[in-house]
């Protein structure tokens, strides 16, 4: 095993110890627990006169998806929240009843204002009402005109009406109409609690989706219920430590009206008392109602205190309930949280086994007593096999099954197959060069007539050292040539290093005119054939065994020797056969025997390049 992949597999090992003991923390059984109503402290805070918020938040929370551990807890938040504005609507009403505001000095000429609409409007009513009597005793012309009296004194009507109508909205506006305010809050907690009433909890029975992706969209949702859950308890606790503070403050409040509005009892002479004839004092008028007054008082005082426990004990309730939600909410978060690390684990572990196999994938071929070629295919194959495999799955890890999968993979196959037809055809293609006849690593090739040595072979494209063509010297032009691996089905290719891969070379002589060629041309066949026999042995033994049919079982390797006139002299051409990857060399040791067998007479060689094709 590589360094780097040591490496990594200790990092995977460590993620994967980290993710199982996320597994073990998340994976603790966590229920719902039970509706009971305990007492929570809180901290002080000021609450509005009429506050509508406990309803709000409920219908708020409740219109998020909710599970079914979560719906009593939802059904609670609804439950107290409505009776807790019924109270706060019922002691806004009280304090309005009780203490009238004081009119300003704007809501003085508001009032008056409205004292002065409401006078012509009942003149034009009582106007209204004359003239239509009239109307109806008359008749002719005296019927045609109190009509036309009739209209305008409505219209009138209509004016002063809505005089009224604004100086009474400007009068609430400003505090001065205690019977409008008290009118107005009694049709918005009549609106408020319709509302309420038409509002149900509906459990969300929406199917649970896997994939990291969506756990963590899940998530997100769980976390942002959990926010608004806590600032919901919050409010209540202030809410519940606010009510607290002021039933304090009324308590000491009436405790200190109790010794000083009870009046003092007259002290009678016994003996006036009995020739009166009186048995007890009475006490005087105003007494008796300064004793009624203090005695409403107290009564009001002591209806105060108990709403205040009541509303105490609501958002006690409340913040109570909330807590409990929350800890179904987190719960259920939890469980997320724990689908997600699963997810993860499996994610480490493919990585994890992906770098085990290759490791292991190295060893056991490197025992392996196979042709270089065919490690080198089983070696890319298995590891591009894994590879996509791991992808694969990962990629399910992560986005989950498809639920249309053959929809998807349809429409998905279509669309890639018109806009990677290059690529596709390209990674066919690898698989036709990973074949029997295919490339590898280190091999001479011809591809589409740019001829170089392999030295690097992917899924989509081949990469090439250029050496030249076939008339050079085979040296590396040091050029990188790349092609797309669509050549191997629409293109061709030749390998010239693979066994079999035979190919016919010519050395070419030229003899002056005036000398006799033919001792030159024995002697130049006997070395050709002396240098080549082995090599046309293998050749014609390869050709036997690969022949299916006798025409080619009977073909010969032996060099020939072809002599035609030219201008200046005669024209000596030996073909031979040999390997491709010796081609060169063939050609050095020839060319320098023929110098050696011409040097004696004078003869200069002429070694031209001539054209050269794979033999069959």
């Amino acid at each position: 095993m590589k360094t780097t992949q040591k490496i990594a597999a200790i990092v995977l090992v460590a993620l994967l110890g980290a993710v199982a003991y996320g597994l073990f923390r998340t994976g603790q059984p966590a229920s719902a627990p039970a509706t009971s109503t305990q007492p929570a402290p809180g901290t002080a805070a000021q609450a509005p006169l009429v506050d509508q918020t406990p309803l709000l938040t409920a219908q708020r929370l409740v219109q998020m998806p909710t599970s079914a551990e979560e719906k009593p807890f939802a059904e609670e938040a609804l439950r107290l929240g409505d009776h807790e504005m019924d109270l706060a609507f019922a002691a806004a009403v009280r304090d309005a009843e009780e203490n009238p505001p004081v009119l300003s000095a704007q809501a003085k000429e508001i009032e008056k204002r409205l004292q002065e609409a409401e006078k012509a409007l009942e003149a034009d009513k009582a106007r209204v009402a004359q003239v239509t009597a009239a109307y109806e005793k008359a008749g002719g012309d005296r019927k045609d005109s109190l009509e036309d009296q009739l209209d305008v004194a409505k219209a009138q009507q209509e004016l002063d009406q809505d005089e009224v109508d604004d100086a009474k909205q400007d009068l609430i506006r400003s505090g001065g109409d205690p019977k409008g305010r008290i009118q107005a809050m009694v049709e918005e907690h009549e609106a408020a609690s319709h509302a309420a009433d038409s509002l149900h909890v509906t459990v969300s029975n929406a199917v649970e989706e896997r994939g990291l992706i969506h756990r963590f969209q899940q998530w997100s949702a769980l976390h942002q219920k959990q926010s608004l859950l806590w600032q919901a308890r919050q409010q209540a606790e202030s809410a519940a430590a606010f009510f607290s503070s002021r039933h304090k403050v009324r308590e000491a409040e009436i405790a200190g009206d109790k010794t000083s509005a009870r009046p003092a009892e007259p002290q009678i002479n016994p003996g006036q008392a009995a020739a009166s004839g009186v048995p007890h004092a009475r006490l005087s008028r105003e007494e008796s109602a300064a004793l009624v007054k203090a005695t409403k008082q107290r009564s009001a005082a002591a209806k105060a205190l108990a709403s205040l426990d009541k509303r105490f004990d609501d958002q006690k309730q409340l913040a109570e309930n909330y807590g409990k939600w929350i800890e179904a909410v987190a719960a259920k978060q939890r469980a997320v949280v724990h689908g997600a690390l699963t997810g993860l684990t499996f994610i480490l572990a493919i990585l994890l086994v992906g770098i085990f196999f290759d490791s292991w994938l190295e060893r056991l071929l490197g025992k392996t007593s196979l042709d270089r070629r065919q490690v080198e295919t089983m070696r890319t194959v298995t590891r591009v096999a894994v590879q996509i495999c791991a992808v694969l799955f990962i990629l399910l890890v992560i986005f989950g099954p498809p639920s249309q999968l053959g929809t998807i993979l349809g429409l998905a196959g279509a669309g890639l197959t018109v806009a990677l037809k290059d690529f596709i055809v390209g990674f066919l293609g690898w698989f036709v060069l990973m074949g029997k006849n295919g490339i590898r690593l280190g091999d001479w090739v011809e591809i589409n007539g740019v001829t170089g040595e392999v030295v690097e072979l992917g899924m989509f494209h081949t990469v090439l050292l250029e050496t030249g063509n076939w008339t050079d010297s085979s040296h590396p032009t040091g050029r990188r040539v790349t092609f797309t691996n669509s050549y191997a089905i629409e293109g061709h290719y030749f390998n010239f290093s693979t066994s079999g891969q035979w190919m016919w070379d010519e050395l070419q002589v030229v003899l002056p005119t005036g000398q006799d060629p033919y001792p030159i041309i024995d002697a130049i066949q006997k070395k050709v054939a002396e240098a080549t026999s082995e090599t046309a042995k293998q050749a014609e033994q390869e050709w036997q065994r690969a022949a299916r049919t006798k025409d080619m079982s009977s073909l010969t390797a032996a060099p020939a020797i072809n002599v035609k006139p030219v201008i200046g002299g005669v024209e000596i051409a030996v073909r031979y056969i040999t390997r491709a990857n010796e081609r060169y060399q063939l050609r050095a040791k020839l060319n320098q025997v023929a110098v050696d067998l011409l040097g004696q007479k004078a003869v200069l060689p002429a070694a031209v390049p001539a054209s050269t094709s794979p033999s069959t």
